[in-house]
């Protein structure tokens, strides 16, 4: 099995180049089954999550050109797709499930295995499953599939989300696309990542229309057409480096981004006394002050996003004085913080509350991710540790970083990949 071995105490300083958004990548994806004309979308980024759902639109029957060095791939579907989604090709991937809705909305029946990814919590897909019931269909679970059917199609309503859900909105804004009638969607999810998926529909013809902050309206139509879509950068790639810079007192231009989709992230480094600097498309991370304590808590966009607290807890422990983070999104999102301690962290958890015990010296130590962020927050700890860390268990880093110990090792870093 892989792992990483990193040499701490080297400044990450110099230039990157920040990837397309893994997670704006898989939900359009997964949309393309909506239309049987050819798309292109580019700024792929090249990671394990991308991959497994291109293997899973290849499975269903879709007509797949990846062009990798280009970072662009062409979909087409002129034959009828299949409507089976195996465990095996989503027991690794949350985003599998995605598939359900175009499935589902498109040919009326649809089997999909419940999803795997990231053990951060139940993370349950009932959002999504209720809200296509609303929608008509029949839905039973057996042997860890969903089973569904829609005979004459689903039809549109109003859907009011319990909770906010990025994959429930996703789920159910594509299969509304292709649903009879109007879909009213209240209390959506508002991430950036939901909003390229809305930019890419429309493109292809989709009628949706925004109402108030977190409203959707969309008419159902039967025909796409052709497109041509660029992913937006990777807000939470973009986040991990901001915080590699400041945590080993680095300067980094981090490009290919819009500063403004970033503003929480900026703000918060910036009230730690970080200094960045913000253009249009890049900005400039530079630490020459010691770092303050900051408390923060994980919310839906635009607050701070939980996918970011695991790496703001490594810099909270080069701050002064003590830190708190309240994690919201979440129920299990603290089990990288034995890894932490392991490494000499003082960090005390308490239900969905940790504090973060500042200016403590990190020492290298062998540590196990437990899932994608965790796996970049050890990463980020090895950076600034002493002595040697080695970093198990990276499967989990490759699903969503691209080539992330080159990027590193281009920046200042002494950190390998070991077979």
């Amino acid at each position: 099995m892989e792992k990483l071995e990193i040499n701490g105490g080297k400044k990450i300083s110099g230039t990157i180049i920040v990837s397309g958004s893994k997670n704006a990548t898989l939900p359009i994806l997964a949309s393309t089954i909506l239309t049987n004309n050819s798309v292109t979308i580019k700024n792929i980024p090249i990671v394990k999550d991308v991959l497994t759902m291109v293997n899973l639109l290849s499975t269903l029957g879709s007509s797949i050109k990846f062009i990798k060095k280009k970072k662009k791939i062409i979909i087409s579907n002129k034959k009828k797709l299949k409507t089976f989604a195996p465990y095996n090709l989503l027991k690794t991937m949350r985003a599998g499930v995605l598939v359900l809705g175009p499935l589902l909305a498109k040919y009326g029946v649809a089997k999909v295995s419940l999803p795997g990814g990231c053990a951060i919590g139940s993370r349950p897909v009932n959002l999504h499953l209720e809200a296509l019931k609303k929608m008509g269909a029949d839905i039973r679970i057996k042997d860890g599939y969903i089973i569904a059917s829609a005979k004459k199609g689903l039809n549109g309503c109003l859907i009011n989300f319990p909770k906010i859900s990025v994959g429930a909105t996703e789920n159910i804004l594509i299969a509304a696309c292709f649903s009879n009638g109007k879909t009213k969607l209240r209390n959506c999810a508002i991430e950036p990542e939901v909003n390229d998926l809305i930019i890419f529909l429309k493109s292809m013809g989709c009628k949706i229309s925004k109402v108030g902050n977190r409203g959707l309206n969309v008419i159902g139509i039967k025909k796409l057409k052709s497109t041509t879509h660029r992913v937006i950068f990777d807000r939470i790639e973009a986040g991990t480096y901001m915080i590699a810079a400041a945590l080993t007192k680095g300067k980094l231009k981090i490009e290919n981004i819009n500063p403004r989709i970033l503003s929480t992230e900026i703000k918060v480094l910036k009230k730690m006394k970080v200094e960045i600097t913000e253009k249009k498309n890049h900005i400039i991370v530079n630490r020459l002050k010691k770092l303050q304590n900051i408390d923060i808590e994980t919310k839906p966009y635009p607050g701070f996003p939980t996918d970011l607290q695991a790496q703001i807890m490594v810099l909270m422990t080069n701050a002064v004085g003590v830190s708190k983070i309240r994690e919201n999104i979440f129920e299990n999102r603290f089990m990288h913080v034995s890894e932490l301690r392991r490494m000499g962290a003082r960090i005390e958890t308490r239900g969905n509350e940790a504090k973060i015990f500042g200016e403590i010296k990190l020492n290298g130590a062998q540590v196990m991710a437990t899932d994608l962020r965790a796996s970049v927050c050890l990463v980020l700890a090895g950076l600034v540790a002493s002595n040697t860390t080695i970093v198990n268990r990276i499967y989990h880093l490759d699903r969503g970083y691209e080539n992330i110990e080159s990027i590193l090792s281009n920046c200042g870093a002494k950190i390998k990949r070991l077979k």
